[in-house]
């Protein structure tokens, strides 16, 4: 497996008013050929900071970076914007500039002073749109598509400089969930298929844990580097929420908020099963326990298309129209009722 980055004995840092303030010391880590990784961290642990300074874009004061063996203080900025690219978490909203013109800056590295695009070069250009799935915005302008399309014009730029090494800032951070999901699907794929070593900083945990071939995690104190299955088994991932408030559950094989809160038992009664999984996981949330062995009963009924839930306990009766009204009437309930 071929080494594309190593870090040694790195401390992240940044100059103010002529002192050096350290974030993070004794940084060791190593990033190969093809691989996606994800970093992960709490806020102010210096992630961006981290991220800028392995890109050649901060200096760095202690420790060692190389890439493909050679530290990276010995390459020429040129030289370093043909081996590595990166994309900042800002959205990028200029008017008067067509998406097709701001993947052609990618070509920067190549191209002569003037700037002028040989056939290789549109080629590159072309090829990123398609990768991306934009070439149908080519003659759009930037101010005129979603956050999550600039996003992919963003990554797009990048594959045209055609650069071994991309590193990403947030790239899903203000993108909805599709988006989300989306962008993470697109490096998967440079990685796999175009043998990208991708580095990308996420908050998105369940979603970077499933597809992130390596996770390199922050800690106040300690760094870890290992792929998500070897973090789990070892509980590390417990380690990044101080207050226990979130767990790692390994049967879900997902990050869920605990709840030390008392659990009402209540009777669902129903033969509708999509209805009875939503309205099972929703009372769950309120921490509702489903039991036969309660006073409380809710019972679904479905009649053409109009499905009713009707909440019994003891003498009195409510009817709900949406699951929505049910959980508004059970919180309520919650407060005055002993069960």
């Amino acid at each position: 497996m071929k080494t594309v980055i190593s870090i040694e004995n790195l401390s992240i840092a940044y100059k103010f008013k002529k002192r050096i303030k350290t974030i993070k010391k004794n940084i060791n880590l190593r990033a190969n050929e093809g691989e996606l990784i994800a970093l992960i961290g709490a806020n102010g642990v210096g992630k961006s900071t981290f991220l800028r300074t392995i890109s050649s874009l901060q200096k760095h004061f202690f420790g060692k970076i190389k890439i493909f063996n050679k530290e990276i203080n010995k390459y020429s900025n040129i030289e370093m914007s043909k081996k590595l690219s990166f994309v900042s978490t800002e959205i990028i909203n200029v008017n008067n500039l067509k998406v097709k013109d701001l993947v052609a800056l990618g070509r920067f590295p190549y191209t002569n002073f003037i700037g002028k695009l040989k056939e290789k070069d549109k080629f590159k250009i072309n090829s990123a749109l398609e990768i991306t799935g934009m070439k149908n915005f080519a003659d759009k302008y930037i101010n005129e598509i979603s956050d999550g399309e600039r996003q992919k014009v963003m990554i797009a730029k990048t594959l045209a400089q055609d650069t071994d090494i991309i590193i990403l800032d947030e790239p899903t951070a203000f993108l909805d969930v599709e988006n989300k999901y989306e962008i993470i699907r697109i490096l998967k794929k440079l990685s796999e298929e175009n043998n990208k070593t991708i580095i990308f900083s996420s908050h998105d945990l369940n979603i970077t844990i499933k597809e992130a071939d390596k996770i390199w995690l922050f800690l106040e104190n300690e760094t870890y580097e290992n792929s998500a299955e070897d973090l789990i088994l070892n509980n590390i991932f417990d380690k990044l929420f101080h207050n226990k408030k979130i767990i790692f559950d390994k049967k879900k094989f997902d990050f869920v908020r605990t709840n030390n809160e008392k659990n009402f038992k209540i009777n669902l009664i129903s033969d509708e099963n999509l209805e009875k999984f939503l309205t099972k996981k929703a009372l769950e949330r309120i921490n509702f326990k489903i039991t036969e062995n309660s006073k409380m009963k809710i019972f679904i009924e479905k009649d053409l298309k109009k499905t009713i839930w009707i909440f019994k306990i003891q003498d009195e009766k409510k009817i709900c129209h949406s699951i929505y009204e049910l959980i508004f009437i059970l919180k309520k309930i919650k407060k005055t009722i002993k069960f």
